[in-house]
């Protein structure tokens, strides 16, 4: 089996911690290897990493080849320009098909987390058998409570079973739903959240983007063509064709608006895996042990940190700086050095504003 991880994102809503100079996936959250370590670290004993293709920008190659040393430099496919999921992982299953074209590929993004990581590469073995049989399979993740903030995925009655898990046909995959709709999708129990985990055939892939997303098709099949003379690596005659013909796309294109949510034959596999995409601020206080009143503090010894009546609050320092906190709630607390956050839980999600505003006002 073979492995795309996508490593392009700047994950702003992370800020100020993440930024465009170093996005989440190059960060330490929460252990001592980074995002990106971890999500190669995690499927090394199924997929060597001469197997493995980073797919990024192109001011993202050299840092993603510091970080992965063992990873051959022709295996990081710099993209010229971004141009949605199903170009990113559409380049990578062009550049695998060109090296093995009956080869089984799994898509995984560089910024998740797993805790059970045992259970997860369980699942990803299953997920590989069922591919091999035609499917586009993805792994769903049992929801825990009616979150607003994912896609979900319908699913219909099982047709395979093993080691625990089964598999499902996909009936619909779903938008990120009213509060009042996740409720329901968690009662009905037949829902899981996108986890935007995927495995399949090269060719299988490959053909529902000649089916439904033409204008990519027609890029990969030039790269691919070219690729073959370099067993699928990124040598510069085939980064010569990619700057050529990538600039024709000019939409960004999802995996799953392109393809999913209009192919057939889609399994999906609900798993409990402790699946979390550190997609806020928010979902970054859960991968910390909270103390008896709810509050997460990272980086600050005891003594630097004062706090009356505070509670399920997250504090997060790069300075050590004494911070002190009295009669808050539901907060998130950043300092990083000369950038300091603040902001409720309950509106995390609005951090991507800030990030994309200070960008745009850099000095």
């Amino acid at each position: 089996m073979y492995a795309s991880i996508l490593a392009g994102g700047s994950g702003t809503r992370l800020w100020p911690l993440s930024t465009k100079a170093s996005p989440k996936q190059f960060l330490r959250l929460p252990g001592p290897n980074t995002l990106l370590q971890e999500t190669v670290e995690r499927v090394a004993p199924q997929i060597p990493v001469d197997q493995v293709y980073v797919v990024t920008s192109w001011e993202y190659r050299d840092p993603v080849s510091r970080q992965l040393p063992a990873m051959p430099y022709t295996n990081i496919i710099a993209e010229p320009v971004g141009r949605g999921t199903a170009a990113s992982i559409g380049l990578a299953a062009a550049l695998i098909a060109a090296r093995d074209p009956e080869a089984v590929m799994a898509s995984f993004h560089s910024d998740h987390a797993i805790a059970d990581v045992r259970g997860f590469r369980t699942a990803i073995s299953f997920a590989e058998k069922i591919a091999k049989q035609g499917y586009l399979v993805t792994l769903g993740i049992q929801p825990t409570y009616p979150e607003t903030g994912y896609g979900y995925i319908r699913f219909g009655a099982p047709f395979m079973r093993a080691n625990g898990l089964a598999a499902h046909l996909v009936e619909a995959f779903v938008e990120k739903p009213r509060r009042l709709v996740a409720e329901e999708y968690l009662r009905l129990g037949n829902y899981v959240w996108n986890s935007g985990i995927f495995i399949w055939r090269v060719d299988r892939i490959l053909e529902e983007l000649r089916s439904y997303v033409p204008t990519v098709a027609d890029a990969l099949d030039e790269i691919g063509a070219a690729a073959k003379d370099s067993d699928g690596r990124m040598t510069p005659e085939v980064e010569q064709v990619m700057m050529s013909v990538w600039p024709r796309l000019q939409e960004n294109i999802t995996i799953d608006t392109g393809v999913m949510e209009r192919a057939q034959r889609i399994a999906v596999l609900p798993v409990s895996v402790g699946w979390n995409d550190i997609g806020t601020w928010t979902s970054v206080a859960t991968l910390f042990e909270p103390d008896e009143f709810g509050n997460v503090t990272v980086g600050l010894a005891p003594e630097r940190h004062f706090e009356v009546r505070t509670n399920d609050t997250l504090i997060y320092s790069t300075t050590g700086r004494v911070i002190t906190t009295a009669g808050v709630e539901g907060l998130i607390i950043v300092d990083a050095g000369d950038q300091l956050l603040i902001c409720s839980k309950e509106h995390a999600q609005l951090v991507k504003e800030i990030a994309e505003h200070m960008q745009r006002h850099e000095r």
